[in-house]
Formats: C-alpha cells, structure tokens, sequence
C-alpha cells in the first residue's frame, strides 16, 4: 500500500509541477531556499543531482539531509532543488563565477545556488548579482529604489541558457512568455544567437524575441503579473 500511495503522490506531483503558477513557483523556491539553509546539510543535500520534481523526492527519502519535515517544507526543498544548481555547472568554461555568499539586491536569495541563471552588474568597483534577469532587469530599471549610481554602470552580464557562458546582457537576445521559469518564476531567458532564441522558442512555447533595449517596466513588472503605468 505504501508503494501505491508513493506513486500517486510521484504522479500528482509530477503533473502538479507542470501546471503550477509562475508566482507559486517563485515562493516555492524562495521557501525551499529557507529550508535548505536552516534544516538540512549542505553535503548531503550535494548529493541530490536528479531535477525532475519526482525523482528529487525520491532522492529525499533516500538520502535523508534534513531533520523530520512535513509535506509542505519537503515540497518546497524539492523545487528549490529543482531550481538550482546540479554538479555539472561547476565545469562551464566561461561561466560567471558567482561568490557563494552573495545575495540577490532584490529578492535576497542566494545567487550561486542558481548558477544557470545568474547575472551581474559591475557598478565602480562594486559587482551586483542577480538570480535572474528579471531582476536584474528590475534593479537597472529601478534604479531610484536600489542604493547605487547608475551612470557608472561599466557592465552588465547575462548567463546564456543553453551554454551556460557569461555573455554581455546589451548583445543578448531575450525570450518571452516561454513554458521555462527561473527561480523567481516567469523570465527573460537570454542567449548569445538569434538561432538559439528561436530553437529555444520552438521547443518551449516562446512569444517573442526582443532586445536589451526593449525591456521595459511594464514588460518586467508584468511578469510577475503587476499591471504598471508611467
């Protein structure tokens, strides 16, 4: 009977991650971030490298790096999990090296445990990370509500979604509306090529390519479901 109830739990789950908001996502992740932190071992939670939400839960129960959590906290862990990062990313040449320690300006999560989406903001002598464009996006475009100076802004990087490499975020082609979300849910997702941006659109139900320089409040705030006027 445990085995039956295991695998309805593995399929409602499934189907579950695929139709789940992009803003329950983002809390869910922010949550899992909280567990990980305060109720789990670090070394054993490394040894979770699954990321599909089923098997993720499996690998839970068989590894067991955290103290007794109920179903909501072992939920959120699991798409943490999902979100994050997996062993392979630490081999990327050319990825954006992230400190372990930094915290996102706007959400607060930490950014090296999402290398895939990380980007950056070099400000003086001063580096601005983010797990996300998004929020980066945010950052740059808020620039009133965030404590740096813009005009001396000298760089700003994207990660590439499909080569995990360090690309310049102003030469970047940006998806829309696709089917993949980020840690903070609904996302820019950048890439060095037109090409990539468009197999990508294909295989994940993009709505549009734009540039650096069409990304606006109203876009970025509307991803989040946040209707904005000037």
């Amino acid at each position: 009977m445990r085995e039956i109830l295991l695998a309805v739990f593995l399929l409602l789950s499934s189907v579950y991650a695929e139709s789940i908001s992009p803003s329950k996502y983002a809390k869910l992740v922010q949550k899992g971030e909280k567990v990980a932190l305060k109720l789990c071992e670090e070394n054993k939670l490394s040894q979770i490298k699954s990321k599909k939400l089923e098997l993720i839960l499996q690998e839970l129960d068989r590894v067991n790096p955290c103290v007794a959590l109920n179903s909501r906290n072992k939920e959120a862990l699991a798409y943490f999990l999902m979100a994050g990062s997996s062993e392979a990313l630490a081999n990327v040449k050319g990825q954006m090296e992230v400190p372990k320690e930094v915290k996102c300006p706007v959400c607060g999560m930490f950014v090296a445990k999402y290398p895939k989406w990380a980007s950056l903001i070099t400000e003086n002598a001063n580096t601005h990370y983010f797990d996300g464009v998004k929020d980066m996006m945010k950052f740059y475009i808020f620039d009133i509500d965030f404590p740096y100076d813009r005009s001396k802004i000298t760089n700003i990087e994207v990660t590439d979604f499909y080569t995990l490499k360090a690309i310049d975020a102003k030469k970047a082609f940006y998806v829309t509306g696709s089917d993949v979300f980020g840690p903070m849910g609904n996302e820019l997702i950048p890439f060095l090529t037109k090409d990539a941006a468009q197999n990508f659109m294909r295989d994940h139900r993009g709505k549009k390519i734009i540039f650096f320089d069409d990304i606006t409040p109203k876009l970025v705030m509307g991803l989040d479901g946040i209707e904005y006027s000037d």
